[in-house]
């Protein structure tokens, strides 16, 4: 913990810290700060990480891709490379039809969302205190942690799932695989379709809330220990060493679960 959070109680610094940097439209006019119950403020942070974060990954692989060379590649060719050649192999493995977008989305969630988990890895008082000093009160830098943002994705995939689903089987198969699963027979269809409505919307929310879920707590733990001041390095170390592979895995797991659920919507019975 720096020496300006010091002036906070405990439970004000994690207050401080799980607080976004908002602005807002009210009748006073635009306000930073003061959106409480306010439903169209805009968490000002969140959204420039994000970008900063899919610009980074967009310019980096285009350097590679212009760069590549056919001979023996560099580290930063081979690293991608790998990145490329697991992608494609879970994608190859995973999805059943025929579409030239999943390959490309399954690469971009998985890189995507890895990036956005990679910052909670930043000590929690470094940028704080740095948006700080250029007068920014709040700013809040693990974009997973806004459930904002994982709901925006998983409500993207969500829409690729219905699209996907009426494109194949058209809107007579789509209805009737909702409405006559898992019993096959008209007097259930009612039954049917509150198990496959239920089925279908819990999708875009677990994956949300899974994701959401296990960044927001790793996130409270590292504050958590940087309240321990300068005692805080034997812990947050180790955690720090474990939450890498927390991070990988909720990236892997958001793009697995993408690649199934799409190709789910291409099975045609």
């Amino acid at each position: 913990m720096s020496e300006a959070a010091h002036d906070l109680t405990s439970a004000g610094y994690i207050k401080h810290h799980l607080q976004n940097l908002q602005v807002c439209s009210t009748d006073d006019g635009i306000v930073w700060n003061h959106c409480k119950d306010n439903f169209w403020s805009l968490n000002v942070d969140t959204l420039a990480v994000s970008v900063i974060l899919g610009g980074l990954f967009i310019w980096l692989f285009r350097m590679v891709a212009k760069n590549a060379t056919s001979g023996v590649p560099g580290k930063l060719q081979c690293f991608i490379e790998m990145v490329i050649e697991f992608v494609d192999e879970n994608v190859r493995d995973t999805f059943h039809g025929k579409n030239d977008l999943i390959a490309p989305l399954g690469l971009t969630i998985f890189v995507w969302v890895f990036l956005m988990n990679l910052m909670d890895l930043i000590p929690v008082d470094y940028l704080p205190e740095m948006g700080k000093a250029v007068g920014i009160d709040y700013l809040k830098v693990v974009p997973t942690t806004d459930m904002n943002v994982t709901f925006a994705m998983s409500l993207s995939v969500f829409v690729l799932i219905i699209f996907y689903s009426i494109k194949i089987k058209g809107v007579k198969g789509f209805a009737k695989e909702l409405a006559l699963n898992p019993f096959n027979h008209w007097s259930m269809i009612p039954f049917n379709l509150l198990l496959e409505g239920v089925a279908l919307i819990a999708k875009p929310i677990s994956l949300s809330l899974r994701l959401f879920g296990n960044m927001y707590a790793g996130e409270l733990l590292f504050i958590l220990i940087a309240l321990l001041g300068y005692y805080q390095l034997p812990l947050h170390f180790p955690w720090a060493v474990f939450h890498i592979l927390v991070i990988t895995l909720q990236a892997f797991i958001f793009m697995m679960l993408t690649i199934v659920y799409l190709s789910l919507a291409h099975e045609d019975h």
